[in-house]
């Protein structure tokens, strides 16, 4: 894992006025990209379910930008919150443009990397280049905001405290799914913000960043996932429904494409690692074994999809519905489990640890593991009628 104190190049690349996004020469020397704004399309059509995004005249005056939804009518957000989503979504775009850029490679070879840490798992587990520069980002964006006293980082081993005054907590997955970037596989960052409780502002540094970071997911004041992908998608709650913005490169906007998400009540996919299957406890190979013969509630047969990046997984799964798992204790409660659950519970869904909801679950240290299931709310109250669906043999996988 990496130090929070370690610099790895400057954050002053990162401002969030610039609008066209530059690749620093440090990160690929000798590489000059010409990168240039493509004109706006003089006709913009989205649409989605709920008929959200329209446009006749070719102007943005009838398109919601990800801006202009927190600003005017996200669901009474304050302006600390909409400034915070500001610098929020600009790190996102610049991860974006460097997860797409064919140059990424050439991070491993500028820095020698080690795992470690109580969060470092195994060797599969270490930090990738893009997770470290990805980390860098986010944390110089919510520096750059003013609006957040500490974050927490799967990467860093401990919270790193920002401001004494900062209203809000950030905890994040910088890029999750990073082990399958050089295929070219879909990846994610994941977001959880609460507000900082001020009665803890008396104790050191070290201690009230620690337990600021450490809240239930009851206390998230609003959670987001960004999808990179064959479309770069941010998908957000402040706890009054779950809505996706699609990245519009033509103009740098992410653009509201599915408001008021809600996740089907059953789907037909279920999500997991298959190859686990002789692993996994009699209940839960019952409950896959009844869904894909079509054995079960639902009388139709399930298909399996899994692509191993949890964001990917999710996305499909809210828009699909179904249920994506990881039955073992893997997946971490405080960047993973509980903003992911916040979201697919404002869309109508369910987190669960195969026995109990996610969110009421308080976290006891700072990268907490737990088995993960996420998805419509049938299928996750037939799953856990099953009962014994929690892996309990872990011998240590090396892909």
């Amino acid at each position: 894992m990496l130090s929070p104190t370690t610099p790895l190049h400057s954050t002053s690349i990162f401002s969030p006025k610039l609008h066209i996004f530059t690749t620093d020469r440090r990160l690929f020397p000798g590489t000059i990209l010409l990168q240039q704004r493509m004109a706006s399309f003089s006709r913009i059509g989205v649409s989605s379910q709920e008929g959200c995004v329209r446009s006749s005249s070719g102007g943005h005056d009838e398109v919601d930008t990800l801006m202009e939804f927190v600003g005017k009518r996200g669901v009474g957000v304050g302006d600390e919150l909409v400034v915070l989503f500001h610098h929020i979504q600009y790190a996102c775009k610049r991860i974006a443009a460097l997860v797409a850029s064919p140059f990424n490679s050439a991070l491993g070879k500028h820095w020698g990397l080690g795992g470690g840490g109580d969060a470092g798992g195994f060797d599969r587990d270490a930090p990738k280049p893009l997770d470290i520069v990805s980390n860098e980002i986010i944390l110089s964006s919510l520096r750059n905001s003013g609006k957040v006293a500490v974050m927490a980082s799967e990467e860093d081993d401990l919270p790193v405290w920002i401001s004494d005054d900062g209203p809000f907590v950030v905890v994040t997955d910088p890029l999750d799914g990073s082990r399958n970037i050089d295929a070219s596989i879909p990846t994610g960052t994941i977001f959880g913000i609460y507000n900082r409780l001020v009665e803890l502002d008396h104790l050191p540094k070290e201690e009230k960043a620690m337990l600021n970071s450490l809240q239930s997911g009851l206390k998230l004041v609003a959670a987001i996932y960004v999808l990179y992908s064959s479309a770069t998608i941010l998908c957000t709650s402040f706890g009054s429904g779950t809505h996706a913005f699609t990245l519009d490169h033509s103009t740098g906007d992410f653009i509201l494409t599915h408001p008021n998400l809600k996740i089907p009540p059953r789907g037909q996919i279920y999500s997991v690692n298959d190859a686990r299957y002789f692993d996994w406890p009699e209940g839960l190979r019952q409950y896959i074994d009844t869904v894909r013969q079509g054995k079960g509630k639902y009388p139709k047969k399930y298909s399996a999809r899994y692509i191993c990046s949890l964001v990917a997984d999710f996305h499909r799964t809210l828009m699909y519905g179904g249920v994506a798992m990881n039955p073992r204790s893997h997946l971490r409660l405080v960047y993973e489990a509980n903003p992911l659950s916040f979201l697919v519970e404002q869309a109508g869904g369910r987190g669960s640890d195969g026995k109990h909801r996610i969110l009421p679950i308080q976290p006891v240290k700072l990268h907490q593991r737990l088995p993960l299931f996420l998805g419509s709310p049938e299928d996750i109250e037939e799953l856990e009628s099953y009962e014994d669906v929690q892996q309990k043999v872990n011998p240590g996988y090396e892909v």
